[in-house]
């Protein structure tokens, strides 16, 4: 399985008969092997998760298909306004909170979960290949520095929940947001997520660039149950063998 950090939270995984393309939305993206089928997700319609140039694809890709967050569904009329071809649109599927699908892919069954997200869309949660991967969306603990106790209080309640849905579960690789922009309490949901559940590969996104919130993370003693676990991202394009 080859991991491609791409940017923000998106990530390209390879399988030996699949790639699976996560909240693409700019970016290089890496080689995909014409022989292999592609699956593109989309988690929910920020514009730094989801990008229409995702469509374009199907040209190159004619067996592509879209898994996207039912707050992205478009009507044929807007959709026809923006340029997706009749083609693109007949290889979307829609996924809502808590929903559950399953369907082949490279002549192997996929199946996909997802949760609901503390922000917007879903997260979503597959199982391919004996392989199994979380990818996070904006489902984390949006804690900030001068909220109310109120608003505290639900977006705890709110993203505990989900969490629980996932304990103890094992993932061999996880996309989890580490975001700079909540101050000192940046690594509260992703430290959550890892105590919670058996990962083995954990890799930070949405850091908006700033790569040394990693090391950041690392060097908190924090993280001394997991640390070894955390893929250091140093570049775009960066490639992990797991």
């Amino acid at each position: 399985m080859k991991v491609t950090y791409i940017h923000h939270s998106s990530f390209s995984v390879e399988f030996s008969r699949a790639v699976f393309l996560f909240d693409y939305f700019e970016g290089e993206l890496p080689v995909i092997p014409k022989e292999k089928e592609l699956v593109v997700f989309a988690s929910h319609k920020h514009q730094d998760h989801f990008n229409r140039s995702i469509f374009e694809l199907e040209k190159e890709y004619p067996t592509v298909r879209f898994l996207l967050s039912k707050d992205i569904r478009m009507s044929e009329n807007y959709r026809r306004r923006m340029g997706i071809s009749d083609e693109a649109a007949a290889r979307i599927t829609y996924m809502g909170k808590n929903q559950a699908i399953d369907f082949m892919v490279g002549g192997q069954s996929l199946k996909v979960e997802t949760l609901t997200s503390t922000d917007e869309g879903v997260a979503f949660l597959l199982d391919y290949e004996g392989r199994s991967l979380y990818h996070a969306g904006d489902l984390n603990w949006w804690t900030w520095i001068g909220e109310t106790e109120m608003e505290y209080k639900d977006m705890t309640r709110r993203f505990q929940s989900e969490m629980e849905k996932v304990r103890g579960r094992h993932f061999d690789a996880a996309f989890v947001p580490l975001d700079p922009r909540q101050g000192e309490r940046y690594f509260w949901g992703f430290d959550y997520f890892m105590r919670v559940t058996d990962t083995d590969v954990a890799f930070p996104m949405h850091f908006w660039g700033d790569f040394s919130i990693i090391d950041r993370l690392i060097s908190n003693e924090i993280s001394e149950p997991y640390r070894k676990k955390v893929r250091k991202i140093l570049e775009k394009g960066e490639v992990t063998e797991i």
